[in-house]
């Protein structure tokens, strides 16, 4: 028969991810005046601390909060502004809407596909890309449409693809 696990509300259950970034959270956490209704605020606090959300943040937060592991995973998952996975330094979405598939975004994305040498969701070998397909960026006007962090292209074509990727390079 296995024994059930002593786990620390207070102490987080990864030995991998710093200690100070926990300490940084639950002073974030603690600041608020109430935690009611705040899960995607700390969601977004704790992504932006962490880089991404993996399954020990998320259960960190659900304990702290008092609420199923299971709800905190559950908005995780269903908002794309979330990720499980560490992410590049920049990340790279290309809309997958109808207006921009239409428009060529397949081709847009293959190519930078083949000049990343990665797959969608993916991050490249020299950590500096994640490459993502996302459903809609809102700006069908500018179809195909390509982000990287927050800067918006539009109307991008494969030859527009080493530019950009030059522009985050250097």
């Amino acid at each position: 028969m296995t024994k059930p696990q002593t786990i620390s509300v207070t102490k987080p259950v990864s030995e991998d991810l710093p200690e100070e970034k926990f300490n940084e959270l639950e002073s974030f956490i603690d600041q608020l005046e109430t935690t009611k209704g705040a899960l995607i605020e700390i969601l977004h606090k704790a992504q932006d601390i962490f880089g991404y959300l993996p399954r020990d943040v998320q259960l960190y937060i659900s304990r702290k909060l008092g609420i199923p592991g299971a709800e905190v995973f559950g908005v995780v998952s269903f908002y794309s502004y979330f990720t499980t996975k560490p992410r590049g330094k920049h990340t790279l979405s290309i809309c997958m809407g109808t207006a921009c598939f239409v428009r060529g975004a397949d081709k847009v994305i293959e190519k930078f596909k083949e000049k990343l040498g990665v797959e969608s969701n993916e991050i490249t070998e020299d950590g500096l890309f994640t490459l993502r397909d996302v459903r809609c960026i809102g700006a069908c006007g500018l179809a195909p449409v390509v982000t990287v962090d927050d800067k918006v292209y539009g109307r991008v074509k494969e030859e527009d693809i080493d530019e950009i990727i030059k522009a985050y390079r250097g």
